[in-house]
């Protein structure tokens, strides 16, 4: 049995919408259920002749042509694979799941050009599995050829397309685990944990203070749109303050709009992150209630990283 073939129809299962779901669930319940209970078993004999009949009853239905498409291919069916994998295609089944299938199957026939046809389709439209392209024992004709090396890269950069992009990763420099003080006198202010999250995309601040509840979050992101750094600060006490700016001569620079105040003010404020080293990092804000052309120093603080 080919574990990755059968991982990759499950993920393309749970790739569907609800909506698609719930009418595949719907028809011939009965048959499904038995359809589905000889899939997870592997008995791809009995799960072909199910699904066989559940397309023929329900030719719109994507994931049931998928599910025969795997049946048969375990079977060694090729053609017949091919074929159905095709029109599970055209009644829209996800594109990356469905042409890596069909590379797959070509790659099995050792119609090799056709298999990096296919490959190459699923990645333009988004597949990121490189592990599965390592690992599935019907890719092995194609591994020693220069263009597969090519082929797990790109994979590689759809599943974390971030960390291949230059301005995504001028943040870095703030990732880690850190202790907090006053930059004036040392004094502990705080503990704080900055992450990645949502495949390197997202830079997430987790803050914490010394000595009192207070605790806040803020969410960073690279607008490639319009080419700029953006923050959202949120806590809890309800506060949140939006800030836009992008690296500047090695420092990461944060402005908000004017907003109004309790007292009929406006608050603009400019924050700022320079790094000191691979250890330490400055964070500096200020506030100006006339327009910028004063500036009040809010906090200054840094980060040193924990050991």
């Amino acid at each position: 049995m080919n574990i990755s073939r059968f991982i990759l129809a499950c993920c393309f299962c749970l790739s569907l919408c609800r909506s698609v779901c719930a009418r595949q669930l719907a028809p011939d319940a009965a048959l499904s259920s038995e359809a589905n209970a000889a899939y997870d078993a592997k008995d791809w004999t009995k799960s072909a002749a199910l699904y066989l009949k559940l397309t023929q009853a329900h030719p719109e239905i994507p994931r049931l042509w998928f599910r025969l498409g795997t049946s048969l291919q375990e079977l060694g069916q090729l053609d017949r694979a091919l074929a159905v994998y095709q029109k599970a295609l055209a009644a829209g089944a996800p594109p990356p799941y469905a042409e890596y299938s069909i590379a797959t199957v070509f790659a099995q026939k050792k119609e090799l050009d056709k298999a990096f046809e296919h490959l190459e389709k699923a990645m333009r439209a988004g597949y990121n599995k490189p592990e599965q392209l390592t690992s599935d024992p019907y890719l092995e004709a194609l591994r020693s050829d220069a263009g597969f090396l090519k082929l797990i890269e790109q994979a590689s950069r759809n599943l974390k397309p971030c960390t291949y992009k230059p301005e995504n990763r001028q943040f870095d420099f703030w990732v880690g685990e850190w202790n907090v003080e006053t930059t004036a006198g040392a004094v502990s202010a705080g503990q704080s944990r900055i992450e990645k999250t949502l495949a390197d995309c997202v830079i997430v601040e987790n803050w914490q203070s010394n000595g009192n509840p207070y605790s806040g979050k803020s969410y960073n992101i690279y607008n490639s749109s319009l080419e700029r750094w953006e923050q959202f600060w949120v806590d809890n006490v309800g506060g949140n303050i939006f800030f836009y700016g992008g690296l500047k001569d090695g420092v990461m620079d944060y402005w908000t709009d004017e907003l109004p105040q309790p007292d009929g003010s406006k608050l603009k404020r400019h924050l700022q992150f320079f790094a000191l080293g691979p250890d330490k990092v400055r964070q500096f804000s200020q506030g100006s209630t006339d327009n910028g052309k004063t500036w009040n120093v809010e906090y200054d603080f840094t980060y040193i990283r924990k050991k």
